[in-house]
């Protein structure tokens, strides 16, 4: 992590000292790794789980699952521990809410024709109560109704045990995925009888299409010839799959429930499956109730049981967030057919998860926190901007390991860490490239923090360091003579210099495909009585916030409006973090009485967002900010730069009034909006009563 402090200046000539010293430093923090292997390999993942995890304090290892009676004595007998099984339901369901709530993007629906296959669905604050159906060798079907509070409902014997027997009599294949596999490749109309193999067309009466499967493996009872595998694999796969998702319909409507969730080893992302039992969800719930698909469904049953062994340490208490650079992309790469051709352990998927210092909830001024999208541009549904992102963050990845290198010219190893950095993210955007959908819906945020996630990966928590502190004493030199100026103007014209002020600084961003001067729009605050409490969200260092948004700051609280100045907690491109503004804030209310009478009065208060991204997610927020924005009585939201107002919350509807306000520095997004590269958007809403 990249520390920064202020030097003890006291009594020496601190004209030409660097403003703060910098320091990189490793801390200990918590991060959940989860590998996804075939039983087939569990002799080598014990070994990797002895050579690497199980030191003289391990004493216990929690398992879940069938595995946990079948592999017991093996796993005490391999890595000298005792094994203690859990409740796998309780498992599951710990696990399901866990990545609910944690893991933005972790829930979609599936629509196979249509021009995006996956429709990620925003996380809704209120997770409960919703409906899980476990698919393994048989299915269960468990109500979740809190966090605690959860029962079994029903079930039933023919599952994925059931598809992978039936399918190894008819195929004389015996392995899951290459049963998979050619299911995907057959026809079950071969070996289904419809209802227009019946009824000779569509039964109008009824109201059945005549593409129905009227009867299961139906034409093999009158045909007169062999089937093929993938045929019959296809029919069978149609067979479960609807018998499930018929089931799992029923169960919601008798106990009124609208979402369902499907898990289990059955479906691994299946698109056939799931195509299958989406269909058949809205087939017989005339559409009310959707069929619901987890990104990390595999993993369920392992979380669950990693937070029972945790309780101790209560892992509810702490957010956690999805690190890009770890994790492996949704169907990024397909289970293999052939795993001799495999690495030696037979991985195909990994998730790991980081555990944020505090918990983070909803902004409290959200219109409503339940529709709420923070991206203001799909690039999973755009194809054209998806390319034209990727195309740029792409160009941009040598500048980036350049940075990266440069900002750490005593190490030996910068450059070769640079290089790895710009491999991995390399290959992390042409993945993207094949399936837009990997990490949730692809957007320019989610491309930002996966670069900042691999740039991490490699020890290079803040590239943009020694700029942010040069930037920041330049500015800071000037600060006086600005105040003086403004000071000397009349009212209305002093408003037009300090939102020109605010505009202008925001053009030195590290971040953007062009910097320089913008040609000046100006725009007038209307006089009136002043806001109780302003929030505002800070953008970048240097210019930026000591001469543009410290003056907006000083206005506010010259006319009686509290000031809650919101800034990142880790670092992000060239934006001001929550200990630098700590620092800056400090030497301007050393030059500056407004200033320093607001702070020592609790009028102006500096706090942390929780986020460490060039954009801004209003629905994971450090609490203690929610806490103090409650206390308060915000009444005014200012969010200010690209990143934070236009690649998110440019659409974002508050209770409050809000400012929403930047530069525009790319021209293709210029032009997208339908203006010049360096117009200005200049967003003042008022919410409507």
């Amino acid at each position: 992590v990249a520390r920064v402090r202020s030097f003890d200046h006291s009594g020496k000539d601190i004209e030409n000292e660097p403003l703060y010293e910098i320091s990189v430093q490793e801390e200990i923090t918590a991060r959940l790794h989860f590998i996804k292997f075939e039983n087939t390999y569990i002799e080598t993942c014990l070994d990797f789980i002895k050579d690497h995890l199980v030191n003289t304090e391990t004493k216990v290892i929690k398992a879940t699952g069938g595995g946990a009676y079948k592999f017991k004595d093996l796993i005490e007998k391999k890595l000298g521990l005792k094994v203690d099984k859990e409740d796998v339901m309780t498992c599951l369901i710990k696990g399901c809410n866990f990545v609910l709530r944690n893991i933005p993007h972790e829930v979609f629906a599936y629509q196979k024709d249509s021009d995006t296959e996956f429709r990620f669905q925003t996380n809704h604050p209120n997770i409960f109560p919703y409906l899980l159906v476990n698919i393994g060798s048989g299915v269960s079907i468990v109500k979740v109704e809190t966090e605690d509070k959860f029962e079994w409902i029903g079930g039933s014997s023919i599952g994925g045990g059931t598809f992978w027997g039936l399918g190894a009599l008819l195929t004389k294949t015996k392995k899951f995925d290459e049963l998979l596999q050619l299911a995907s490749k057959g026809q079950h109309t071969n070996v289904d009888m419809l209802v227009k193999d019946v009824y000779g067309g569509a039964y109008q009466t009824l109201g059945l299409s005549g593409n129905l499967i009227a009867s299961s493996f139906g034409k093999s009872t009158t045909a007169d010839k062999e089937f093929s595998k993938e045929d019959m694999a296809k029919s069978l796969l149609h067979m479960i799959s609807n018998d499930i998702g018929q089931l799992a319909c029923l169960y919601a409507k008798l106990h009124n429930l609208d979402k369902i969730y499907f898990g289990g080893f059955f479906i691994r992302g299946h698109p056939v499956t799931m195509r299958t039992i989406t269909y058949s969800i809205n087939f017989f719930s005339k559409g009310e109730v959707q069929a619901l698909f987890l990104r990390h469904e595999g993993y369920l049953g392992a979380i669950g049981a990693f937070l029972k062994g945790a309780e101790q340490d209560n892992p509810n208490q702490y957010s956690w967030g999805e690190n890009y650079a770890g994790s492996s992309g949704l169907m990024s790469t397909s289970p293999d057919v052939y795993p001799m051709q495999r690495t030696r352990s037979g991985t195909f998927d990994m998730l790991e998860m980081d555990r944020l210092e505090r918990p983070l909830v909803n902004l409290p001024l959200l219109k409503d926190p339940s529709t709420y999208i923070p991206d203001t541009v799909d690039l999973t549904d755009d194809a054209m901007a998806r390319k034209y992102w990727l195309t740029c963050f792409e160009e941009a990845l040598d500048g980036v390991a350049k940075r990266a290198a440069a900002s750490q010219p005593d190490s030996i190893d910068a450059l070769q860490r640079a290089e790895k950095f710009r491999q991995k993210y390399w290959n992390k955007l042409q993945t993207l490239r094949q399936q837009p959908f990997a990490y949730g819906t692809l957007t320019v945020r989610s491309l930002l923090d996966t670069r900042e996630h691999c740039l991490n990966e490699f020890n290079f928590p803040d590239p943009y360091s020694k700029v942010k502190q040069k930037e920041n004493g330049i500015a800071l030199k000037c600060f006086q003579s600005v105040i003086e100026s403004l000071d000397s103007l009349g009212w209305e014209e002093r408003q037009f210099a300090l939102v020109k002020g605010l505009l202008a600084g925001n053009v030195f961003d590290w971040g953007a495909k062009a910097v320089s001067d913008p040609e000046y729009v100006g725009f007038l605050l209307q006089e009136g009585p002043p806001h109780k409490c302003a929030l505002i969200f800070a953008d970048n260092s240097g210019i930026d916030i000591i001469l543009g948004v410290f003056p907006f700051v000083r206005e506010l609280l010259s006319r009686g409006t509290e000031v809650i100045l919101a800034c990142n907690s880790g670092p992000a491109l060239n934006d001001v973090t929550y200990s630098e503004s700590l620092i800056v804030t400090e030497r301007i209310a050393a030059m500056d009485p407004v200033i320093q009478s607001a702070l020592r009065e609790e009028k102006l208060l500096l706090v942390q967002t929780g986020s460490s991204s060039p954009c801004l997610d209003l629905s994971r927020l450090d609490k203690g900010l929610a806490v103090l924005v409650r206390e308060r009585k915000t009444d005014l939201v200012i969010i200010e730069g690209m990143g934070r107002a236009i690649h998110t919350n440019y659409y974002a509807a508050l209770k409050c009034e809000s400012l929403k306000l930047a530069v525009i520095k790319n021209s293709w997004l210029a032009d997208r909006l339908g203006g010049k590269i360096f117009s200005v958007i200049f967003k003042y809403e008022v919410p409507c009563k």
